[in-house]
């Protein structure tokens, strides 16, 4: 039994209650019941069993899955607000703190506003402009979240994506007028203020939409591209290049690492692993972000003690870390569930797909390319079916187009951003150079999104037939994972 197999069996146990919670309504005293089942089996095990180890990691596996269903049952706990609910389809007045950045919108500009302990989710025009931190009173109708249909014709479950964080109430079509700044935490404040500041440097030097995309990849800022731009990049299948990847946080570790690299080691390690923290809470900490965070949080410290970085071992711990803070983003978190796949595409399935494509030259890294993007898109496929009814016909091939530039566009990018800082005449040839990058990217996916049937919408794709397909999936992979240790033995 090695600490390798009693750490798999924690996170497949903890993953598996939470769930199971997540669907059926386990409660309390289940948990109470798996903990005195798992000390029986243990007990047995250790002293009666002639095989321990099987006994006791199936014992490890009931703790955990127990411990799986009491995080699940404490995170649903959520106290009731008598204000709020006798104050439901009635016009309220209600005070509050901005505790998250204001996200603008076509028709207008989304806040989450913390009042009287309980979030909610206000709706209002473009003006007066707030700030994270501010404090603002909010008058308007006060309604409960509900769920609603998207333009796939997909019924998309609101209330659970937004239970997760805690938010029940909305109040739209509001009123509101500012009180007073300084209510939130300073760092924080602090970072979204720079964020800002980096958003309107890209804007000065470069025209939109190109500014938009580049803020996008760099920043994560999807919400500025626009609601036309935002629809074409899902039907070209390429929504995920404005979703922060581990290789984005992960650049921005290294760059600073390398700028630092005449310092002794530990203080350039800190500093790339303060860089990953201070970067994620600036882009918002979503789940995308958080286990991007997390990995490439490993790979610094496998870099700095000199320890072989174990990848699929990393996301399980990632996954493990995440599920700790926050157990509903397991299933209601669709932002989190497709960096997730389209992880474990790269980690499992890419090595597959590598051994049909050796056709292709590895100059330039082509073949890690189109290796990558055909895995990570045949895996998640059908999660995104099932979810959105959407199927991108050109989605491959559009990915193969674009991909490439991105590092390029990443690159100039931040230089002509840094530049514009010093001085804008220095920055124009820098930011011309990646405005033609990202002229191109745009061009190619409003090709493909315009392009005749470029998208079929497919709608009630069944969840059983998603659960046979990832089934499928499993069995190619672990009979071709275990084909591969048999021909190294028998070589």
């Amino acid at each position: 039994m090695t600490n390798q197999n009693i750490f798999y069996n924690l996170v497949f146990g903890f993953t598996f209650g939470i769930f199971l919670s997540s669907f059926i309504k386990i409660g309390f005293s289940f948990f109470l019941f798996t903990l005195l089942l798992a000390s029986v089996v243990f007990t047995f095990g250790y002293y009666f069993a002639q095989s321990k180890k099987l006994i006791i990691l199936l014992a490890i596996f009931l703790l955990a899955f127990g411990l799986g269903i009491l995080r699940y049952e404490i995170k649903d706990l959520h106290p009731e607000n008598k204000f709020f609910q006798e104050q439901v389809n009635k016009k309220v007045k209600i005070e509050g703190v901005i505790v998250a950045e204001p996200k603008v919108k076509d028709q207008g500009v989304e806040l989450v506003v913390l009042s009287q302990s309980e979030r909610v989710l206000v709706f209002f025009g473009l003006f007066p402009e707030f700030k994270y931190g501010d404090l603002i009173a909010v008058e308007g109708k006060l309604t409960e979240i509900e769920n609603f249909e998207t333009s796939t014709g997909a019924d998309f479950d609101y209330v659970s994506f937004l239970a997760k964080d805690d938010i029940f109430y909305q109040v739209s079509f509001a009123q509101a007028e500012f009180i007073s700044a300084g209510h939130g935490s300073y760092s924080k404040a602090k970072l979204l203020d720079f964020k800002n500041a980096l958003i309107r440097q890209t804007n000065l030097l470069i025209k939109e939409p190109e500014s938009a995309l580049l803020g996008g990849l760099l920043l994560g800022a999807k919400n500025s591209l626009g609601k036309e731009w935002q629809t074409d990049f899902r039907i070209a299948g390429v929504s995920h290049i404005v979703a922060l990847s581990g290789y984005n946080i992960t650049i921005v570790a290294d760059g600073i690492m390398i700028v630092l690299a005449f310092l002794p080691r530990l203080f350039s390690v800190s500093f790339g692993v303060l860089g990953i923290i201070l970067f994620a809470i600036m882009t918002g900490a979503g789940a995308t972000v958080i286990r991007a965070s997390i990995m490439a949080l490993l790979v610094i410290w496998a870099k700095a003690t000199h320890r072989k970085y174990d990848i699929a071992r990393a996301l399980l711990l990632a996954l493990f870390l995440m599920l700790i803070q926050n157990p509903k983003i397991l299933v209601y978190d669709i932002s989190f569930q497709l960096s997730f796949l389209a992880t474990l595409a790269l980690v499992f399935v890419s090595p597959l797909v590598e051994k049909k494509m050796t056709f292709i030259t590895e100059r330039y890294k082509l073949r890690e390319l189109f290796v990558s993007t055909i895995a990570t898109q045949i895996f998640v496929l059908p999660f995104i079916l099932y979810k959105m009814g959407m199927l991108s016909i050109f989605g491959l091939f559009t990915n193969v187009l674009i991909l490439p530039f991105i590092p390029a566009v990443m690159l100039f990018g931040t230089l002509a951003i840094l530049l514009g800082f010093i001085s804008p005449f220095l920055a124009v040839p820098v930011a011309f150079a990646s405005s033609l990058l990202l002229t191109y990217m745009l061009k190619v996916i409003y090709i493909s999104s315009h392009l005749p049937l470029s998208a079929l919408t497919i709608n009630n794709f069944p969840l059983v037939l998603v659960i046979i397909i990832y089934v499928i999936f499993t069995v190619i992979i672990w009979r071709a994972q275990n084909f591969s240790k048999i021909k190294i033995y028998a070589d």
